[in-house]
């Protein structure tokens, strides 16, 4: 049956063979014939119509035509080599070209053959031709087939002169398809493919490569992507159901000394409505008996390490200690100033431990972690060595979370003999059909209001055209008080890339904006920790004006005097940084803005990503139309998650699909927690064989 089918290797298959094989494995991941079923295509050409050389012209997306090869050479030498050949139909001539695979497809093409051609019709010295057309040979043993509705596959540079071009592999699949089983076991229970009246598996697999007609071809999708996110979704409910069954945690049934001090007398300002809310959540969480696994979302300066203090100071009333990993020193030393500063006098011991902490000082904070005397413990991936040891470890906050790996994370929780609450932070605000797919096992609560008296940051775009007039601006900020960033996408100069770099912009500030009356200081990531932390003080002291840096600044770096955020060569950089750097302004009570500045030159996504921020300041709308134009494989380092391998769903464009599956997969889980019905059995074993090749990540975030 469908096993062996599936496992067979591709070689087997007829057109393939040992030397294509090695090259589908290498390029494409492609080694079995399930491997290549679940090659999906990205999109399909209407191929029902042939048009005549007459009609071809420049603007035509793609044509497909049934020609003569009259000729063909091969011209130039070595790196200028291509192939030329001349074709004609009842109505004109025309010429193919061939720059890459000159020889196999001079070998493929002959004088006199019949073919059919099909590409991108363009212009060259005023003449038309086709530039690495498909072809596919015409025989009385192989005649021309309307093939409808073709599937287009995504290839590479090295498979299409072997043949494998997209036509090349879409000819594998309806070999391998005509071998394909007659019937093939369900992965979906009776009562799902009823309810939502989904195609049968094996229709479904046929129909998404080989589809007669738009109708099917929806009807197929809808079913295969379904399945995909409907499983997904059932992983991360079982996820959770086996978390909270496995692991209790600390009951937190005492809000005492520490954290009622605190609240009355040591509040910097008065907390928001989102503040006391999410608060309450968190209070509930930890005094459940189980153990917290929450997300916090917060845009930049939303009050966020506030939270995650107070947080802290519950676990310490009763009794345990608390931890806060963050992926910077700077972010680290940043968070234990602050926080030290504001329990000063209460009796609560905190340090900070980074790569950079001194051997003794490093073995007095291990020393006093271990025995308890330490109650707040703040720190890098330091926290993660396996010297670090707790006494009795209650709460653990990770800031800026999808920084550290799932593996990095868990080492956290093997601290402690019963296992911490956790609270993840993110001021990177999460589009919800991510949240969804990345968090779906996660408690969220959301800080959706900024604290009282700050004015919204002003953004605008300016081309390099305009740098005197903003560097202007910036001298007219300064002489009123205020302090600038400027942020450069490099250090170096890159020959492949022409931006500017930091080294070079540092030369060019430090020219525009002269000693005595200007200073400036330079912060990036390949300086000493030492040196990088004597910069951000001068800044921070209002000692130095400017402060060129590179996107190490990104994240917690907090002076309120700071009102401008220059971003030189705003295009190179994606839209959730962007507004995390123009967080970094706006925390004090003057206007702040925010300037992007870029090349003259720029592509249509590029304008796109700068007039949405230009446009809003909204985290989550950003977060969206960053999904939209990127896709979820780059944003927020999620490939470490290994939750988002999606062969055929598309968060950006999937999310109805996404949410009727997570609603499908809650109610079956609610049901049936063990999938232990009759009718669960397809279910089981698939979610079974997703366990099996996942791992079981069940007791972290």
């Amino acid at each position: 049956m469908s096993i062996s089918f599936f496992d067979t290797s591709i070689e087997f298959l007829k057109g393939v063979g040992p030397a294509k094989a090695k090259l589908l494995k290498s390029e494409l991941n492609i080694t079995t014939f399930g491997d290549l079923l679940n090659h999906f295509p990205f999109r399909y050409i209407d191929r029902s119509r042939f048009f005549t050389i007459a009609e071809a012209n420049p603007d035509m997306p793609y044509i497909q035509l049934k020609v003569q090869v009259t000729g063909i050479t091969t011209v130039g030498a070595k790196r200028t080599k291509r192939l030329v050949a001349r074709i004609k139909d009842d109505t004109g001539s025309m010429e193919l070209v061939w720059f890459q695979g000159v020889k196999w497809m001079g070998d493929y093409v002959k004088p006199g053959g019949y073919y059919v051609v099909f590409g991108k019709p363009s212009l060259f010295n005023g003449k038309l031709n086709i530039v690495h057309p498909e072809m596919e040979i015409i025989t009385q043993e192989s005649p021309v087939i309307s093939t409808g509705l073709q599937a287009v596959y995504n290839t590479t540079e090295k498979l299409r002169p072997r043949g494998l071009d997209s036509r090349g592999l879409w000819r594998l699949m309806r070999t391998m398809l005509s071998q394909m089983p007659a019937a093939l076991p369900e992965t979906m229970s009776e009562n799902l493919i009823t309810k939502f009246k989904l195609h049968p598996l094996r229709d479904a697999l046929f129909s998404v490569h080989m589809p007669s007609d738009f109708e099917v071809l929806q009807k197929a999708q809808f079913r295969l992507k379904f399945e995909e996110l409907f499983y997904l979704q059932l992983r991360l409910f079982d996820q959770k159901r086996t978390r909270t069954e496995k692991y209790k945690g600390h009951k937190f049934s005492v809000v005492g000394n520490f954290f009622n001090t605190f609240y009355t007398t040591r509040l910097p300002f008065e907390l928001t409505g989102a503040q006391k809310r999410v608060i309450k959540e968190i209070r509930a969480d930890m005094g459940s008996g189980l153990q917290m696994n929450r997300m916090l979302q917060g845009d930049v300066g939303s009050g966020k390490t506030l939270v995650a203090l107070m947080c802290m100071l519950i676990a310490l009333d009763n009794s345990t200690q608390a931890c806060l990993m963050v992926p910077t020193e700077i972010l680290a030393s940043q968070h234990f100033e602050t926080i030290s500063q504001l329990v000063s006098d209460m009796g609560i011991e905190v340090a900070l431990l980074t790569g950079s902490t001194k051997s003794a000082k490093r073995k007095d904070i291990l020393s006093q972690a271990a025995d308890g005397t330490l109650h707040i413990l703040i720190g890098t991936h330091a926290l993660l060595e396996a010297v670090v040891q707790f006494d009795n470890l209650g709460l653990v906050i990770i800031d800026e979370q999808h920084r550290f790996g799932v593996e990095q994370r868990s080492r956290l929780w093997e601290k402690n003999n019963m296992v911490p609450h956790v609270l993840v932070m993110t001021a990177t605000p999460i589009p919800r059909t991510l949240a969804m797919t990345l968090y779906g096992d996660l408690d969220v609560s959301v800080i959706d209001e900024m604290p009282p008296g700050r004015k919204p940051i002003q953004t605008i775009h300016r081309y390099e055209k305009a740098r005197i007039a903003v560097f202007d601006f910036l001298r007219k900020e300064i002489a009123l008080g205020r302090q600038v960033y400027i942020v450069y996408p490099l250090i170096e100069e890159s020959e492949k890339m022409d931006y500017n770099d930091l080294m070079a912009g540092f030369e060019s500030i430090s020219r525009s904006f002269p000693l005595p009356q200007y200073q400036v200081s330079i912060v990036h990531g390949r300086m000493k920790a030492a040196d990088k932390e004597y910069e951000m003080q001068r800044f921070g002291t209002g000692q130095t004006h400017i402060m060129v840096a590179t996107t190490v600044i990104e994240v917690g770096v907090n002076v309120p005097n700071a009102s401008i955020m220059l971003i030189e060569s705003a295009e190179r950089f994606g839209l959730s940084q962007m507004h995390q750097l123009r967080g970094r302004v706006g925390r004090g009570h003057e206007q702040s803005y925010c300037i992007l500045m870029t090349s003259n030159k720029l592509t249509n996504e590029s304008r796109e990503r700068l007039a949405t921020m230009v446009r809003t300041n909204d985290g989550f709308e950003i977060a969206e139309a960053d999904l939209r134009l990127r896709g979820p494989g780059d944003l927020m380092g999620t490939q470490q998650s290994g939750m988002l391998d999606l062969r055929i769903a598309d968060l950006s464009t999937d999310a109805r699909i996404l949410q009727t599956a997570r609603i499908a997969a809650e109610e079956v889980i609610t049901a049936d927690p063990l999938l232990a019905s009759k009718a669960n059995a397809p279910l089981n074993r698939k979610l079974k064989h997703i366990w099996d090749k996942k791992g079981d990540w069940s007791k972290i975030s």
